[in-house]
């Protein structure tokens, strides 16, 4: 068996996640014979030549991408990832409706909808709204090919004329304009999300595809969202939900959302390469289990290289000394698994510490494996838990780890990175932050890109306006009536610069003003108007495709994850509450005490406002709730 050699020495950047503490070695080949320290490394020591093992490490199933820094541009606007044709992406009943259209010849009619959500997710106040870049892409290469018109000839009633599929062969979005909230932004209940206008029959058909491209994705950054804010900004968090999510497409997806809404890192490699999101990951139980002893790490031939297994061995006895727990209880296979994994990344060492015991072998297999590296130069970049009470264990290792650098004299060691993960939630946050830990770095999976608390987002693209008049649903369910007619959206702030209400006015009504009162109607109290002064008046909807065409510059991911938390920062506190959040109001926007709750004739929160003008176009359709 041949050994394993390591490439030539080229520097790279620091790792923004926290496995790789800045400054750290260079990736560099382990040589047979003594070299110079590299000028860029931070060792204080040569880096002596460590014995290695033939360990024949498999090629991965895609190139991992450069460490890149989270807010460096790296993505292109429209992401390469493959996807099927966007126009067949479609329930069979569109295809029906634009049919019934075309045989009524309404179906170049102007027509706009509307895509929103009519609660907020996770039982919270808002949402991120994410999927915009794959909408546009899905508008722009919106198009039957000649398969599909064929497709829908065999699976569509017989009686449809043929002229029809020859129409749908013409089919493009070129009509099409859509506006929108620029994606990584807050969103609230009840405001539109996406505008469309464009010929009927077109605006029709995009309906399940605009849906299906806007749900998950804005479901999961805002699941990612709420991960984030319970963490806090320190914390590092890593998406590891690959291998239980729904699918390739759904981790995908997962991978790059989450990454907006404020994960640093995914452990999907095919994710990094295609988005340019950083790429982590740590160790197994399955590569510790897969050692039994340090006898299975027979030396290279040649040269004159240091026996870091005798090393580790020699430290471990002063570990256990200062530990005061037996050198014979801890696994030598574990011990083993730590000095193969050190061999081999030398600069990058982090350990798994609970496949046998956390305090009797984990914890003190590690430290001497690190101090035996630190002797040769080298610095340990983290550990990980994967069960029991992940809270505390991470308190006892810090002390652990201040200990041994403090008694060794090796001062980076107590600030070692603690990585945790085993099925975390957000229960497990909230209690981490009561009990207080010494957690650098989450690794989250099944919890965030299934989201279990809320499996759908509930978005729906209705009909608001054809032919240039309005349209309503009317309904027996007052939550699902719609609001008819073009909107345009304003984001209202108070002194603060916290959001407090989010006005919908028409399209042809005057633009409020900063400082100007505004005589306002909540959704749920519908007989009552109330007055607001707000202090900055923002529109929040763009332009971004007309012509058939992005008209608008698309950001990069890092940049839509930037806005993503510049929104959320401006959140006042109430609104960033997870739970149950209730939020009213004074005259200038200020947020008082929480006071209202949910109901069928109580407002909802921020957001939902149409002006009282839109109210007096439409006397007969407006009903007060009961009570």
């Amino acid at each position: 068996m041949s050994t394993c050699a390591l490439p030539p020495a080229v520097p790279v950047s620091p790792s923004p996640c926290p496995l790789a503490l800045p400054p750290r070695c260079p990736r560099v080949a382990i040589p047979a014979v003594p070299v110079s320290p590299s000028p860029l490394s931070p060792c204080r020591h040569p880096r002596i030549p460590l014995r290695c093992h033939p360990l024949l490490l498999p090629t991965p199933l895609f190139p991992l991408p450069p460490l890149i820094p989270p807010l460096l541009p790296v993505s292109p606007p429209l992401s390469p990832c493959p996807r099927p044709a966007m126009a067949p992406l479609a329930d069979l009943y569109q295809v029906s409706m634009a049919y019934g259209h075309w045989r009524a010849g309404r179906h170049r009619a102007p027509a706009a909808a509307e895509l929103f959500f009519r609660r907020p997710p996770f039982r919270g106040s808002f949402a991120l709204g994410a999927g915009l870049a794959e909408g546009l892409r899905g508008l722009r290469a919106f198009r039957f090919s000649a398969a599909d018109v064929a497709y829908l000839r065999s699976v569509l009633p017989s009686t449809i004329d043929d002229a029809f599929f020859d129409y749908l062969a013409t089919l493009d979005a070129s009509e099409v304009t859509v506006t929108a909230i620029p994606e990584g932004s807050v969103v609230f209940a009840r405001v539109p999300f996406l505008q469309v206008k464009g010929p009927l029959l077109v605006v029709q058909l995009l309906e399940t595809t605009l849906l299906c491209l806007v749900n998950y994705a804005s479901l999961v950054a805002t699941n990612a969202a709420r991960f984030r804010l319970l963490a806090g900004p320190d914390v590092k968090l890593i998406e590891m939900g690959l291998r239980c999510a729904q699918g390739p497409d759904g981790a995908l997806s997962a991978s790059r959302y989450s990454y907006i809404g404020g994960f640093d890192c995914t452990s999907n490699i095919l994710a990094g390469k295609l988005y340019g999101i950083p790429v982590r990951g740590t160790i197994a139980h399955s590569f510790i289990m897969s050692f039994r002893s340090l006898e299975e790490l027979p030396p290279r031939a040649g040269g004159d290289p240091v026996d870091l297994a005798g090393l580790a061995v020699s430290w471990l006895q002063r570990v256990c000394d200062l530990l005061q727990t037996p050198p014979g209880k801890a696994n030598q296979g574990e011990l083993a698994a730590f000095v193969s994994y050190a061999v081999t990344f030398p600069c990058d060492f982090q350990g798994l510490l609970d496949t046998y015991c956390v305090r009797r072998s984990g914890l003190p297999n590690f430290c001497a494996v690190a101090l035996a590296l630190h002797q040769l130069g080298y610095q340990a970049i983290g550990v990980r838990l994967d069960s029991g009470d992940l809270a505390q264990q991470s308190k006892e290792i810090r002390g652990v780890f201040q200990a041994c650098g403090a008694h060794f004299q090796v001062p980076w060691f107590g600030t070692i990175p603690i990585a945790v993960s085993n099925n975390i939630s957000e229960q497990s946050l909230e209690e981490f932050g009561r009990e207080g830990s010494e957690i650098d770095m989450i690794g989250i999976g099944t919890n965030l890109v299934t989201c279990p608390l809320q499996p759908s987002l509930g978005c729906v693209y209705k009909l608001v306006e054809v032919n240039g008049s309005p349209c309503l649903k009317l309904t027996e369910d007052e939550e699902k009536m719609t609001i008819p007619g073009m909107k345009t959206i304003y984001r209202l702030y108070d002194a603060a610069g916290h959001p407090f209400m989010d006005l919908m006015a028409l399209e042809e009504e005057p633009s409020p003003s900063a400082g100007q009162e505004l005589g306002i109607r909540v959704l749920g109290r519908l007989g009552e108007t109330t007055k607001v002064i707000p202090t900055t008046v923002e529109p929040l909807h763009r332009t971004y495709f007309r012509d058939g065409q992005v008209c608008e510059p698309l950001p990069s991911l890092p940049e839509v994850r930037t806005h993503a938390q510049v929104s959320l920062n401006l959140l006042s506190p109430a609104h960033r509450r997870l739970h149950e959040p209730q939020v009213t109001w004074d005259t200038h926007g200020t947020p008082m005490a929480d006071s209202l709750c949910f109901g069928n004739s109580k407002p909802h929160l921020c957001g939902h406002i149409p002006t009282l003008s839109i109210l007096a176009k439409f006397p007969g359709i407006w009903r007060p709730g009961p009570g």
